[in-house]
């Protein structure tokens, strides 16, 4: 499986971004995926992440609200729609497939300036 993401940015606090990532999988992407995120000097945290049916859904607390994965598993995509940006919401984004290993995409910059 490879990820290649896609979108993020720079938008002000309050706006909204997307970020998607694509699974170039020859397989039915039968595992969960998600993104985490990393700011500097800080551990790589899970933000969202969708169960391999798209009906199992977690977020991090302080996303709740604000951001809203989504699955199409006929595009083999994954996007995560933010909303209501924070500045603490600045960090690199990665999206992640949970297939044995797990695998990682090259990581997407979101940049929210107060």
């Amino acid at each position: 499986v490879q990820l290649v993401e896609s979108g993020g940015g720079l938008v002000q606090a309050g706006g909204s971004l997307n970020v998607s990532c694509v699974a170039f999988d020859d397989g039915s992407m039968v595992y969960d995926m998600g993104w985490y995120r990393q700011s500097p000097g800080k551990g790589r945290e899970a933000v969202a992440i969708s169960g391999w049916d798209g009906e199992r859904i977690i977020y991090l607390d302080s996303v709740k609200g604000r951001f809203t994965i989504s699955r199409d598993f006929t595009k083999k995509t994954v996007h995560l729609q933010m909303n209501s940006l924070k500045p603490e919401d600045t960090a690199t984004y990665y999206c992640y497939a949970d297939t044995s290993p797990s695998t990682w995409g090259q990581g997407i910059q979101v940049t929210v300036s107060s």
